[in-house]
């Protein structure tokens, strides 16, 4: 039969593939294990005495009229910070979501309208850009300058201590991640319970692993706060735009672009606490079509407009880190075919009841 040669000509390959990639997530468990060093945290004497620098949260938007109001209002009520604002980037043919943002802004001094110079919808490097500008603008008109520029999304729970944290360990670091964790849904969410598995491992094992063996950090979209030097530094290097408008996964490319160019990145790991970890929450896609759109992009980003942007320069270990981010090429093809291999298998041992036979002879 024609589908039993194929499965034994693919069978060695994708087991040797199997066998590398399980070895590589193998290491990345040993060295959580060895290398696990307690964190120096500071006390809450010091984060509540230390100098507040100024902070810009900036928050691109597209169609998201329906969230954007509770989330400024929790948030504004919620932060333990007083030197901070919020510039809502809103484009001119979201009517609704402008509506939505208007309404906060003038009932909150903290909160500032965006308003991108082109309709939308466009990437969302692009509609950053323009928000980043008219901060810029704004401390143009009010003689002031923002010191920490901090990046959030429309959904985002800020935990209270958030920025108290950015703004301690920027004194030393040009970019602080705190940690992203979806928020807890029921057992039947099948879809959002990936989001919550993946997330929970990356974010206790992977990039502290990342970390302590001095790869590059990637941002993870929301919840970093970066240097503000560093990102005029890196805003000159890219013809006066921050964020490429053509990548699609910006966040990714800023922690690339930040390490290259010599600045300190530090991933804040998890610490629990009585009310929860201290991270920031939102919800992930929830349902499957969502979902498959959002990380086709995060692999299309990555994997395939990473490899093309940058290669595999640079130092050995940041090639490695090239291989774990882009090695999910191979694994979301070869995964569901090796799946396939296995059902064929136990198909073809059904019927002579070899199956059965196997099973007491391992007895």
């Amino acid at each position: 039969m024609w589908f039993d040669h194929w499965a034994v000509v693919w069978l060695a390959p994708v087991a040797v593939w199997i066998l590398l990639s399980g070895l590589d997530d193998l290491f990345i468990d040993i060295v959580f294990f060895l290398k696990r060093e307690a964190f120096t945290w500071p006390r809450e004497a010091e984060l509540a005495q230390a100098s507040q620098r100024r902070i810009a949260i900036l928050v691109p938007l597209w169609h998201e009229h329906q969230v954007i109001g509770q989330m400024l209002r929790h948030n504004l009520g919620a932060i333990l910070y007083g030197n901070y604002d919020f510039f809502v980037g809103v484009y001119p043919n979201d009517a609704l979501t402008l509506d939505a943002v208007d309404r906060i802004a003038h009932g909150d001094a903290r909160v500032h309208v965006a308003l991108c110079p082109h309709d939308g919808p466009t990437s969302k490097g692009d509609c950053l850009n323009s928000t980043y500008n008219a901060m810029a603008e704004y401390e143009r008109r009010h003689g002031i300058e923002f010191e920490i520029v901090a990046i959030h999304d429309a959904e985002d729970l800020v935990h209270p201590q958030a920025l108290r944290l950015i703004n301690w360990f920027s004194r030393e670091y040009q970019m602080v991640q705190v940690p992203v964790l979806p928020l807890a849904t029921g057992l039947g969410e099948w879809t959002h319970g990936v989001y919550c598995d993946e997330f929970a491992e990356f974010q206790l094992k992977d990039i502290p692993v990342r970390q302590a063996l001095a790869g590059f950090l990637p941002s993870n979209g929301v919840g970093t706060g970066f240097e503000r030097s560093a990102l005029e530094s890196l805003r000159a290097q890219n013809h006066g735009r921050l964020f490429d408008p053509d990548c699609l996964t910006e966040d990714y490319e800023t922690g690339l672009r930040m390490f290259s160019a010599g600045y300190r990145q530090i991933f804040i790991p998890v610490r629990l606490e009585k009310s929860g970890p201290v991270a920031t929450r939102e919800y992930f896609p929830r349902r499957r079509r969502p979902a498959i759109r959002q990380r086709s992009r995060w692999v299309a980003g990555i994997a395939l407009q990473g490899w093309e942007r940058h290669g595999w320069r640079g130092p050995r270990r940041q090639c490695y880190w090239f291989w774990r981010d882009r090695k999910g090429l191979a694994a979301n093809l070869l995964s569901p075919f090796a799946n396939l291999l296995l059902v064929f298998w136990i198909c073809g041992l059904l019927p002579s009841g070899s199956l059965l036979r196997a099973v007491k002879a391992g007895r």
